[in-house]
């Protein structure tokens, strides 16, 4: 997933961020809202991790105003303010989830894939695809009952064509959900990931529409 994490504290963002990344997933951090701003109007992610106290206002303001103008990027908040009625405040205000600092990273990460799952539209962890079993919650995958050992990218790669299936992804579309904007990114990148994966869970797995995109296999 391509994910915004707006975030001023630094030591805790890198964490986030390094944690992310660890996941498989791709990380812009701003300390700004403004920042936040002019990345939602070029980029489309898929999740935004907002902190409630930036520099330049807070971050309850911000996702109002955004699910005011009808946006519906999931939002997980990440804060300090522990009370009731902060979570009320923020749940109200169209947050997805709420997570008071200090956090377990590895619950985040759990928080992070349960959020997507469901506006995947598929919120069981389970799910079976041909000879492959796979349990999003753990990142694990089985073919015929024995495991196959994914690199995050590959991982990454693999779920998010697992939860569009029969869409054709682009492999911009792909580099996008995979790398932050300043990652560099060789030409032949997702090309590789397709094959090590064609390797690992089977020759079908994804399918290539030459000139246009990858999308998941039939099983």
């Amino acid at each position: 997933m391509r994910i915004l994490l707006i975030e001023d504290d630094t030591i805790l963002g890198a964490a986030v961020r390094d944690q992310m990344a660890a996941d498989g997933h791709s990380v812009d951090w701003v300390t700004r809202l403004d920042a936040a701003t002019e990345a939602m109007a070029t980029t489309a992610y898929d999740l935004v991790l907002l902190d409630l106290m930036l520099p330049d206002g807070r971050g309850v303001a911000f996702l109002r105003a955004r699910r005011g103008r009808g946006d519906a990027t999931p939002v997980i908040i990440l804060t300090a303010l522990d009370q009731i009625s902060d979570r009320i405040e923020g749940l109200n205000a169209g947050a997805d989830d709420y997570m008071v600092k200090p956090f377990d990273l590895a619950e985040l990460s759990a928080r992070v894939g349960s959020v997507a799952r469901r506006y995947a539209g598929n919120p069981n962890p389970l799910v079976t695809h041909g000879p492959l079993q796979i349990d999003l919650a753990a990142r694990r995958v089985l073919r015929a009952g024995k495991p196959v050992a994914l690199t995050a990218r590959e991982w990454a790669l693999f779920e998010a064509l697992l939860t569009r299936p029969g869409q054709l992804m682009s492999k911009a579309q792909l580099e996008e959900k995979l790398y932050a904007f300043d990652a560099e990114v060789e030409s032949n990148t997702i090309e590789v990931h397709v094959s090590r994966l064609r390797k690992k869970l089977g020759a079908d797995v994804i399918e290539t529409e030459r000139g246009l995109g990858y999308r998941l296999g039939r099983g």
